[in-house]
């Protein structure tokens, strides 16, 4: 009887067709028509599915075929005049060789292509990094569009990572994935959570949108806008990026990072944070060097450190910090400038010891200790290793100590020795020693600040007794030969000594002043990306063509043809040819 109900069916189905012109028919029903391939057991209800043809599995599952697809079921309900089906129990939806979707139901529209898998669903792709299958509870597959999306949370499993989301959309064509809603990626490496994601899963490649942060065994990346590629970990941050890398916090407009080499750098307003020694540079470009433990920074870059409560800025056209922390190096390069609140300077070059506690004003170098200015062919700086206060101060050759007269302001005091020693007490320079033939001039004057007269003399050895910044006493040692001169007697060409230079113009007063016309004028580069979104499909062809990517060296997984072991698959579920057992 079945056999007779499945040739009248046929029979009927296939007079309309016959009826019709056959160019249009082949144009319009017949290439949208849901077609049977194998209906094994045929039946209607017209009572719970009017207009519908029930298939059911005999020995061998229900078969259809729809523009290059096939779908095997159990029971399949085939609503013909609407070009319609839902497949049920066991549900398989091929097509080409590349796509196969498993699942407990299946609803599928001809005239759309649209299909909507429930219960158990899984996706599986083959791609030339291998295969890669999709878990969720309701699937929707949109094979006109060649589209499939869910939204009750998704399980994405590739050759290289496990990704869950609660909303995700695969392009087949591009094999994209975009995530929504707490977007999770879960690798033996690393694990990355996001707001959004954009996953290519040839490439590896991950786009991240809004708050996303990336965690590895050595480092944490977060960023509001970025790229990462998850094959080599590797990738960069735009807008609030931030990495905590060893010891070091890096933030800035950009910043890039690569597992491989251990290196990062950064871009526009920079903050590289050391959390050993509490300080930190500023920039508008730098490099990370994690295994050698270095900074390198230019740009308008400065080195903040704080010093007994205050402050101490160091500035340089370039900046560089190497060595572990306690043997870390500090250096600026050409046009070295630094200021704290009572001392500044400038040279060609800064030099700075954690080891040895030494600064080094290398070529050039002027000193600024409150009103008096200090000059010599080398200046050290030293502090002291266990307190971490200022110690000492050491000018090495051609020793000069110049002040503006503070009462008259015309007049310069000064002092030169071949060399000067001073000392710092509660971080204020209290005692300088200048020694070896040593010449002094300085205004007297008493207590109703009248001028007594210029002192002009020369001996071995002069102490300086200083008290706040300013000059409290004068000492003078072996053989000191010189007088007080009356003004009028001493002449003005007189009054100073040989090599007196007055750099006053020079002087460092503030802290912005350590930074010149080319610095403030900077102009910073454009990143891309970080006030508007970048077409990311362009950028992933763009990079694709990138032979200096590192995604382009490595060789594609070769792909396996297998299936997913039993425990991947959707749970086998016995039927009997009754459809109502799936209402």
């Amino acid at each position: 009887m079945n056999q007779l109900f499945r040739i009248l069916f046929f029979f009927l189905c296939a007079i309309p067709v016959l009826a019709q012109n056959p160019n249009a028919a082949k144009d319009t029903t017949q290439s949208r028509q849901i077609n049977i391939v194998y209906g094994a057991n045929f039946t209607k209800n017209e009572a719970k599915f009017p207009g519908a043809s029930i298939f059911s599995k005999d020995n061998r599952q229900v078969q259809f075929e729809h523009q290059g697809a096939d779908l095997w079921c159990d029971i399949a309900i085939y609503y013909q005049k609407e070009n319609r089906l839902r497949a049920l129990g066991n549900v398989r939806l091929q097509q080409g060789d590349s796509i196969e979707l498993t699942s407990g139901k299946i609803n599928y529209d001809g005239e759309t292509k649209l299909a909507k898998a429930f219960e158990d669903v899984l996706l599986e792709a083959d791609q030339q990094t291998g295969k890669m299958t999709l878990k969720t509870d309701t699937l929707y597959f949109d094979r006109e569009n060649q589209e499939s999306y869910y939204n009750s949370s998704g399980t994405i499993i590739d050759s290289t990572n496990t990704l869950t989301s609660e909303i995700g959309r695969y392009f087949m064509e591009l094999k994209k994935y975009q995530f929504l809603d707490s977007v999770h990626i879960d690798n033996p490496q690393y694990t990355l959570d996001s707001e959004r994601l954009d996953y290519y899963t040839n490439s590896k490649n991950a786009y991240m949108y809004g708050p996303s942060t990336i965690t590895g065994e050595s480092y944490k990346i977060y960023c509001e806008r970025g790229f990462y590629d998850t094959k080599v970990e590797s990738g960069y941050g735009i807008k609030n990026t931030r990495i905590d890398y060893n010891n070091r916090i890096i933030e800035g407009d950009s910043v890039y990072f690569d597992k491989a080499s251990e290196f990062a750098s950064a871009t526009n307003n920079i903050v590289v944070t050391d959390t050993v020694n509490n300080g930190v540079i500023k920039a508008h470009y730098a490099e990370v060097f994690k295994a050698k433990d270095s900074v390198f920074a230019t740009k308008r870059a400065v080195s903040i450190s704080l010093v007994e409560q205050d402050s101490l800025y160091m500035h340089g056209d370039t900046l560089m910090v190497t060595g572990k922390p306690q043997n870390r190096i500090s250096r600026a390069f050409h046009n070295a400038k630094f200021y704290k609140t009572d001392l500044s300077g400038k040279c060609d070059s800064l030099h700075f010891s954690e080891k040895t506690g030494i600064t080094q004003l290398i070529k050039n170098p002027i000193l600024w200790n409150g009103e008096n200015q200090m000059t010599g062919d080398s200046i050290h700086l030293i502090s002291n290793l266990k307190t971490e206060k200022m110690d000492s101060l050491k000018v090495i050759n051609n020793a000069f100590i110049v002040s503006l007269d503070s009462i008259s302001k015309t007049g310069y005091n000064q002092a030169k020795g071949k060399d000067l020693f001073g000392k710092f007490i509660d971080n204020e320079l209290k005692v300088i020693d200048l020694i070896k033939n040593t010449e002094v001039i300085y205004y007297m004057y008493n207590d109703e600040d009248q001028l007594i007269g210029i002192d002009k003399t020369i001996c071995s050895k002069i102490r300086i007794t200083m008290a706040n910044n300013d000059v409290e006493d004068l000492t003078f040692f072996t053989d000191p030969d010189g007088d007080i001169f009356p003004e009028k007697e001493l002449p003005v060409e007189s009054r100073k000594l040989k090599g007196f230079i007055w750099r006053g113009d020079e002087r460092i007063i503030k802290m912005e002043d350590i930074f010149d016309e080319d610095d403030n004028n900077l102009e910073l580069v454009v990143i891309r990306g970080i006030d508007n979104p970048i077409d990311i499909d362009a950028e992933e062809a763009e990079r694709s063509q990138n032979s200096n990517d590192p995604i382009n060296g490595i060789p594609p997984t070769p792909v396996k043809k297998e299936r997913p072991s039993v425990t991947d698959r959707p749970k086998q579920v016995k039927v009997t040819s009754d459809p109502n057992q799936f209402q």
